[in-house]
C-alpha cells in the first residue's frame, strides 16, 4: 500500500536538505513531486529527472522522413509517364516534402514525448495540495514501512509541517 507524505517548507535551503536526505534514503526522482505558487529554481543535480524528449524526436524526425521518401519514391515509379528524359524520382522535387515530414515527425513526437513524461495522462492518485504563496510543499510517495523514515527525514530537514494521506 502507498502512503503520500507532505512537508510543508518555506525556504529553499531545507527543502534541498530534505530532497538529499530522501535520495540518501533510497527514494529517487519518481517517487518526489514539488509543488509551489512560483517557481523554485533547485541547483543542478538536486531534482533532476532524465528525458528522453530529443532521442525521441530525432528517431521519429528519421523515421517520418524515411517513409515519406519511400512514398514518395514509390508514388513516382508506380505510374509510368513519358518525361522527355527527366528521371521520374528527383531528390530536389521531393526535398520539401521530405523536409516537413521530418519536421513533423519530430515535432509531433516532442509534444507527444512531453505529454507523457509530464504525466498529464496517467492518472494520479493523490491530489495536488493547495499551496499557499510563498511555501513549497514536497510530497514523497513511499510504502508504508518507509513512511517512518521518510517521515523523519521531511521533519530532520526543516518541515513546518507534514501531512500524511492514504493511497
Amino acid at each position: 500500500m502507498s502512503v503520500y507524505l507532505t512537508g510543508e517548507f518555506r525556504e529553499r535551503e531545507p527543502l534541498i536538505a530534505a530532497i538529499g536526505a530522501l535520495h540518501g534514503a533510497g527514494f529517487g526522482a519518481e517517487e518526489l513531486d514539488l509543488f509551489s505558487a512560483e517557481p523554485v529554481e533547485l541547483p543542478r543535480g538536486v531534482l533532476d529527472r532524465p528525458t528522453r524528449i530529443s532521442l525521441a524526436a530525432v528517431a521519429s524526425a528519421i523515421v517520418f522522413g524515411a517513409l515519406a521518401t519511400a512514398f514518395i519514391y514509390y508514388t513516382q515509379s508506380s505510374y509510368r509517364i513519358v518525361t522527355g528524359g527527366m528521371p521520374l524520382f528527383s531528390f530536389w522535387a521531393t526535398g520539401v516534402i521530405t523536409y516537413e515530414m521530418t519536421m513533423l515527425g519530430a515535432i509531433v513526437a516532442a509534444f507527444a514525448w512531453f505529454v507523457w513524461e509530464s504525466g498529464l495522462l496517467r492518472r494520479r492518485t493523490a491530489p495536488v495540495p493547495a499551496v499557499e504563496p510563498g511555501s513549497i510543499w514536497l510530497r514523497v510517495r513511499c510504502r508504508t514501512e518507509e513512511a517512518g523514515g521518510a517521515l523523519d527525514a521531511l521533519r530532520g530537514a526543516g518541515a513546518m509541517r507534514v501531512a500524511r494521506s492514504e493511497a
